[in-house]
């Protein structure tokens, strides 16, 4: 099925709006309407502006969660540490599939993000505002709000501001690819650990998160930290924007309170009573069994408890209809074919993951499911970034959330349902080094002798098993293996590997590459 969601979805708001208001009188609020709906912004000194970020415990809304007043604080300190001007950048790199929560503020609330972000830079005297994007709309919708305001990345200015396309991929929202396309190279993670408060756009301190945490800025500074903490809970005040899909009516993106029930976010968007599960967090989180997610309530910690994850507020209920083995076998797919390539546990041990998870649900038997549990083990805490990380994390999940369907596919002849696709992917439309070809390797056995040639040739695809002969994915061949696919087919003395197009709901989610870097 795979209906990939629109840029802009349907919006809903439960309690007062705050980040939406207006949304309901226009489509878009340009500078004179965002003014009427929200009144004009004081400037506030950068220490005054940190204790207020800490006094409403504004975090990150991107997926990390790290304390804002920390950073505003870091990159001050450092800053005048060096005798440099900061940067700031608000992070709209949303390349996540199930997330649109950002494109949406972006595209009709775009004035809000500014304000956040202006108020940042003012504070810390920043001399650069950097902006990335990964979509046409967003692009289109942001450059028409700094166009409104006058500003613009000409230098003379006392402050510029600069919009950077970047890729819609998984790894190019992630903050040092971010800082890269800003300084004009790749969108792709730096493979080391260096903070970007002390070290980001130009090696100037830089302060960077995503757009709705420059929105929620906006919004505290207006109200103040007593009315912002009206709404919400003690601990977590305020409100948050969630995208819901997966086995919903329509798919939506909310402003709930903190604290609302997640049952009540589902039933709003036309969820099934009782779903099999729900994952919280988007492809990086963790699922919630169908009874847990009953009791569950919106918020980091009782995610948390609940063993989910609030992360980038992505809440994907699916339906006792599909396969959830089969709809995680989709997901581990296409997070294996968005590495960066840069590291082994992303290059080669996603992919083997991914196989591992085939092979379970293709019948390899306990054999194959404690190969796939040491796989996951073995990339888990080693990657050069945290796609990896996140990645694990998702299959982890599904391992502990689906033991019953586990135990169908391990020990009989699986489950019995179909997959159809419920949790959106990329449409087709591009192709791009990390996305699957469109063709699989397959084996003739009656000719197979178990040489091995092909593992040593292309070892993210096929590795040998315990019986001396190749087990491989019966998945996609990413573009960036296809080469070395055609090498292993060519390497076979015996002719017995082949190349063959992929089933149909394997063919490749590709999308129109976009230039990297460009402003």
């Amino acid at each position: 099925m795979n209906t990939p969601l629109p840029d802009v979805p349907e919006v809903r708001v439960v309690g007062l709006p705050q980040l939406t208001a207006g949304f309901d009188l226009v489509q878009r609020l340009d500078l004179g309407m965002h003014l009427k709906v929200h009144g004009a912004l004081e400037p506030m000194v950068g220490e005054r502006l940190a204790d207020l970020a800490e006094a409403v415990s504004l975090s990150g809304r991107g997926g990390a969660g790290f304390p804002f007043a920390k950073k505003l604080r870091a990159v001050a300190k450092s800053a005048i540490r060096r005798g440099v001007r900061p940067v700031v950048v608000v992070n709209g790199s949303e390349g996540e599939p199930a997330c649109r929560k950002d494109t949406v503020l972006m595209c009709r609330a775009p004035h809000l993000i500014l304000d956040g972000a202006l108020l940042a830079a003012e504070a810390l005297g920043a001399r650069l505002l950097a902006i990335a994007v990964t979509r046409d709309s967003t692009e289109a919708s942001l450059r028409e709000a700094l166009s409104e305001r006058g500003l613009s990345d000409r230098r003379g200015r006392g402050l510029r501001v600069r919009v950077v396309r970047t890729p819609e991929r998984m790894v190019s929202g992630e903050a040092s690819a971010v800082i890269s396309a800003v300084n004009g190279g790749p969108s792709l993670p730096a493979g080391r650990k260096v903070r970007a408060s002390d070290s980001g756009v130009g090696g100037a301190p830089t302060l960077l998160s995503n757009a709705e945490t420059f929105a929620q800025l906006a919004i505290a500074t207006r109200l103040g930290a007593q009315r912002y903490g009206n709404t919400g809970l003690m601990d977590e005040p305020g409100t948050v924007m969630l995208t819901v899909s997966g086995s919903v009516a329509r798919p939506t993106v909310l402003e709930v309170p903190v604290g609302v029930p997640l049952r009540y976010v589902m039933e709003l968007c036309g969820a099934p009573p009782l779903p099999q599960a729900v994952l919280s967090g988007g492809y990086h989180g963790a699922w919630i069994d169908g009874l847990t997610a009953q009791g569950a309530i919106i918020s980091k910690k009782a995610m948390a408890t609940a063993g989910g994850a609030l992360g980038a507020g992505a809440i994907l209920p699916i339906g006792p209809e599909t396969c959830p083995l089969g709809e995680s076998l989709r997901v581990a797919n296409w997070l294996a074919a968005e590495t960066a390539g840069q590291c082994g546990p992303c290059k080669l041990g996603l992919p083997a993951a991914a196989a591992g998870l085939s092979e379970v649900l293709g019948g390899g038997g306990p054999t194959s499911l404690e190969a796939l549990r040491q796989v996951t083990q073995a990339v888990r805490g080693r990657g050069a970034c945290k796609h990896p990380d996140g990645s694990v994390r998702f299959l982890q999940s599904t391992l502990k959330a689906f033991t019953d369907d586990l135990a169908a596919h391990v020990l009989g002849g699986g489950c019995g349902r179909p997959t159809q696709g419920v949790l959106p992917l990329p449409a087709p439309g591009y192709e791009e080094e990390g996305i699957p070809s469109g063709e699989k390797l397959a084996v003739d056995w009656t000719l197979c002798k178990g040489h091995g040639l092909c593992a040593g040739v292309v070892p993210e695809l096929i590795r040998m098993g315990p019986d001396g002969y190749p087990t491989l994915a019966d998945a996609a061949v990413p573009m960036h293996l296809r080469a070395n696919a055609q090498r292993a087919v060519r390497r076979c003395p015996e002719l017995a590997l082949r190349l063959e197009a992929a089933p149909a709901e394997q063919a490749p989610a590709s999308r129109k590459a976009l230039p990297r870097g460009q402003s």
